[in-house]
């Protein structure tokens, strides 16, 4: 496998190359440069397979010969030993839970992922990997904990310092050791421009040894496409066409999805599920894609106003917009929806929503409004006891914290606060 550069003026490079650069060369995103698929005899083979089967198969197919078998049965070993269930709501409604990972977050796959990644590539290094990555919210905690206490390795998490939910927040706060948390006076679309402006400054990348764990780095990325091509292989057959909604900010779950699709999952319609930050639904209306000061909401992961990761959908389009409006569709949600969806929900299905989640719900009905017969699939992308304020407001009644949740409200938190500089953000690496 190689890897080209979404703005397609760097050379190809292999698996590790785009791994430990994070960016291309050319301040572009990195792409598989062929996506092949999987043919038709092994996706049947995937049909009801455990989600450790799928993830082998899928991961060697993507990976190509930049990992030994053994290497990678390791890498799927270690960082992926959780289920990712698909629940029947009903006979067309279906939810991949994504979120049974250590931080009960979707981003758990990717980050452990590609953690184990790295420091199988890094391992015979003498220099420290400083391993940077900007959160609006489950980022931070998934990164932090995938990271934590790997052999010569530092990371770095840059958040807004008012826009994460306080569980959110403690789980990369509270960690200490190699993780250090750095509190940005601005909003994640500032946090996510250091992140670029630092990875795009070849000497600064060079003297920290730097790298990236936000979706912007392709070792996040692709680990995504296994649990979407795993979600296909669950659900029933001959249910008519299946629509799948994928609650979006940056974008990263819906490119992988794209990308499984590319392999062979026979997706009708993708839908591309926001909050009030809706510049991608705009662009598949009006063919503009206008990035803007991101707007707060109760679904605070995915207030992103300028997202990556549609670089990457551009590019796999090659830009044809027609084309990308056939496969994706665009539904935006507000928050007062996003509420009245969390109780229909548990009142039509027994079934508990956080606010992201809640999104991709809206999303899936507004898909399936538009095929005449078909499933769809929503993809639940954190627990709701890590909203259990706002989730808790909506429905009237506590949310009981589970125990990994519980136990960060008596840790101490270890925080600098920078502004919203890169001069500012060099000061705080040099310190590490």
């Amino acid at each position: 496998m190689r890897f080209t550069s979404t703005r397609g003026l760097a050379p190809l490079c292999n698996l590790r190359a785009a791994l430990f650069r994070g960016l291309a060369p050319d301040g572009g995103l990195y792409m598989p440069s062929t996506l092949v698929p999987l043919g038709e005899r092994t996706m049947q083979e995937l049909r009801g397979a455990t989600f450790h089967t799928t993830a082998v198969t899928v991961a060697r197919h993507l990976f190509g010969d930049g990992l030994e078998n053994d290497d990678l049965e390791r890498v799927v070993h270690e960082s992926l030993g959780f289920a990712i269930p698909l629940v029947e709501l009903d006979e067309k409604v279906f939810v991949l839970e994504l979120f049974h990972g250590p931080t009960l977050a979707f981003k758990d796959v990717g980050a452990r992922f590609m953690a184990r990644l790295m420091a199988h590539y890094h391992r015979k290094s003498d220099r420290p990997l400083m391993v940077l990555a900007a959160t609006s919210g489950d980022t931070g905690g998934a990164v932090a904990h995938a990271f934590a206490a790997l052999p010569n390795t530092r990371v770095v998490i840059l958040f807004p310092g008012d826009q994460v939910s306080p569980i959110q927040r403690r789980q990369f706060t509270t960690l200490g050791g190699n993780v250090c948390a750095v509190s940005v006076r601005g909003t994640f679309d500032d946090c996510q421009r250091l992140t670029k402006e630092a990875l795009s400054d070849e000497s600064f990348s060079e003297a920290f040894c730097l790298t990236s764990a936000n979706s912007i780095n392709v070792g996040r990325l692709l680990p995504q496409v296994l649990y979407h091509v795993h979600g296909w292989s669950q659900l029933p057959e001959g249910r008519g066409e299946i629509v799948v909604s994928v609650p979006s900010g940056n974008f990263g779950n819906l490119t992988a999805g794209l990308i499984a699709k590319r392999l062979g999952i026979p997706v009708r319609r993708f839908v591309a599920a926001t909050n009030a930050n809706d510049v991608v639904p705009q662009y598949l209306r009006t063919g503009a894609f206008t990035p803007r000061p991101s707007f707060r909401t109760i679904s605070s992961a995915m207030d992103v106003g300028n997202p990556s990761n549609f670089d990457r959908i551009l590019a796999l389009y090659a830009r044809r917009e027609d084309e990308l409006r056939r496969d994706v569709l665009g539904s935006w949600h507000s928050d007062d929806e996003t509420r009245r969806a969390i109780v229909d929900v548990q009142q039509r299905f027994g079934y508990l929503l956080d606010p992201h989640s809640a999104v991709g719900y809206l999303g899936m009905a507004d898909g399936l409004s538009r095929v005449q017969k078909g499933v769809g699939v929503f993809l639940a992308t954190a627990h709701p006891a890590k909203f259990a304020e706002t989730v808790a407001s909506i429905i009237g009644r506590p949310i009981p914290l589970p125990e990994q949740l519980a136990t960060l409200l008596a840790r101490q938190e270890q925080v600098m606060e920078v502004g919203p500089t890169l001069t500012n953000l060099k000061a705080v690496l040099a310190q590490e």
